[in-house]
């Protein structure tokens, strides 16, 4: 099933996520619905406060990227309870946009490798290390589980400049391509 993505201005996409177990309930249709509106979408990553659920769930599909990014061509998994255990000290700048943010991009700067410590959708443990883009997609969705977007990560001159396009988008004065749900 596509899920209407949160837009900008909803309280969830600031708030900070709970951790789930095994038993919550249909976590796999969750999962399985999260990609379905992510492919819809065109995105790259899905946190699940941008379907509005305040839980600490991201999905990634890269497959899409994988002629400009051939590591990400088969990086689609699913991230449960996800904590970030080491962050490269090398950085790299790059423009990013957000499915709860349309129209916006801004360049961005974001260590090159993380490590991460996470659960699978079948509940099994992982921790690995991604770096470049993969790094970037993970960090990325990993912010909407602490409540931030992109915008927060950037110079406060730029923040200046996109003032009035975030307050567009929490307004409701703005479209996308796909499902979304607006501040009522």
């Amino acid at each position: 099933m596509i899920l209407p993505i949160y837009l900008y201005g909803q309280p969830v996409l600031r708030r900070s996520t709970d951790e789930i177990d095994s038993s919550y309930p249909d976590l796999k249709q969750l999962i399985s619905d999260m990609y379905e509106t992510l492919t819809v979408a065109e995105g790259c990553g899905l946190a699940a406060p941008q379907i509005g659920r305040s839980i600490r769930v991201f999905v990634v599909d890269g497959s899409e990227l994988g002629e400009d990014y051939p590591e990400c061509v088969s990086f689609k998994q699913a991230f449960i309870n996800p904590q970030i255990i080491e962050f490269s000290e090398d950085k790299s700048a790059y423009s990013e946009g957000c499915l709860s943010l349309p129209g916006i991009s801004e360049t961005v700067i974001r260590p090159k490798t993380i490590k991460i410590k996470y659960f699978d959708e079948d509940f099994n443990e992982h921790i690995d290390e991604f770096t470049d883009f993969k790094a970037r997609i993970v960090l990325h969705e990993y912010d909407h589980l602490e409540g931030n977007v992109f915008t927060d990560k950037i110079s406060p001159i730029r923040r200046q400049f996109v003032k009035s396009k975030l307050s567009n988008i929490a307004k409701g004065k703005t479209s996308a391509r796909y499902k979304t749900k607006r501040n009522a």
